[in-house]
């Protein structure tokens, strides 16, 4: 079973209008409200891929029962633990230029924490864990590594997609795979990557530090899979770029939707393929991509072996 863990949740509230005037009365083309956090989009894109997961996380209020009727409508299976404050809205302002409002994250009681860890404690080595997205200020900074800990005890693999020092924290357990943009990576190093050469080396150190398999997204320049035996380089797909939002959470999805056949280099390059027409279906899409999208951009999926 694939379990997605969304530790901040949130309605995200999009409004579309053609211009955004500070200190005015703006009125919106319309707007959208869809279940939002990394890992629930995961969750989400898994499901349209026909590949069925367990969403977890913390979810109160009015909001977090929106959440939880949404997914519900879209027959994904949760597992949240409820907690006693409203689940934050965090708004999407789409105008010439895009501009998030993101809210803070709920207050935890240590019995709201020991629950989510209880789902955790009947894992196999069978499952697969995706983490996902930011850490609620309420929460300790090194709570993913608490979390891993009790994930690898019981045999389970995971996913990470966090930065900074949580990311490089989870090395050492070795996640099955970690998916850092090349700005986030040159952060890491305290350095500034540029080109394909750039940051091959600095991916293949986070694979010496343990990951087993990096993904480095590069917006529009493409993205890398680097792992112990290969690299490959995916060009960019063209197309009209209408949301960023999710586009990061719907490749990792997409290469999870093929990974119980990714045991053969052809079978990592198939799971590629899937994660790069998943995160550019998304970006070119109102919302999450749906399947349909996905699978008419496989074709246009190109590449490159550069090892």
């Amino acid at each position: 079973m694939i379990y997605t863990v969304t530790l901040n949740p949130s309605i995200d509230y999009v409004v579309r209008l053609d211009t955004l005037e500070t200190g005015s009365v703006n009125r919106s083309e319309n707007q959208d409200k869809y279940p939002g956090g990394k890992g629930i989009n995961v969750s989400r894109i898994l499901k349209r891929l026909d590949v069925d997961s367990t969403a977890l996380g913390f979810l109160g209020g009015f909001t977090g029962r929106f959440i939880e009727e949404a997914l519900a409508g879209e027959k994904i299976t949760t597992r949240f633990t409820p907690v006693k404050t409203d689940t934050r809205i965090n708004v999407k302002l789409k105008a010439d230029q895009e501009t998030e409002i993101n809210g803070q994250g709920p207050d935890l009681t240590e019995q709201d924490i020991s629950a989510l860890k209880h789902e955790l404690s009947s894992l196999t080595s069978d499952d697969l864990v995706v983490l996902a997205g930011s850490i609620p200020g309420a929460l300790p900074s090194d709570f993913y590594q608490e979390l891993i800990a009790l994930i690898t005890k019981q045999g389970a693999e995971f996913i990470i997609d966090t930065t900074g020092d949580a990311l490089l924290e989870s090395l050492e357990y070795h996640p099955l795979l970690i998916k850092p943009n090349h700005h986030e990576l040159g952060e890491m190093f305290d350095t500034t990557l540029v080109t394909i050469e750039d940051i091959i080396p600095y991916g293949q150190n986070l694979l010496k530090r343990g990951a087993k398999n990096v993904i480095v997204s590069m917006g529009k320049d493409g993205a890398l899979l680097i792992t112990p035996d290969l690299t490959i380089f995916a060009p960019p797909i063209k197309g009209d770029l209408k949301n960023s939002v999710g586009a990061g959470d719907s490749m990792v999805a997409g290469f999870i939707s093929q990974l119980n056949r990714a045991n053969a280099q052809s079978e990592l390059e198939d799971a590629f393929r899937y994660g790069v027409a998943s995160g550019s279906a998304t970006a070119f899409s109102g919302d999450l991509a749906t399947k349909d999208k996905i699978v008419n951009l496989l074709p246009q999926v190109t590449l490159k072996i550069l090892n």
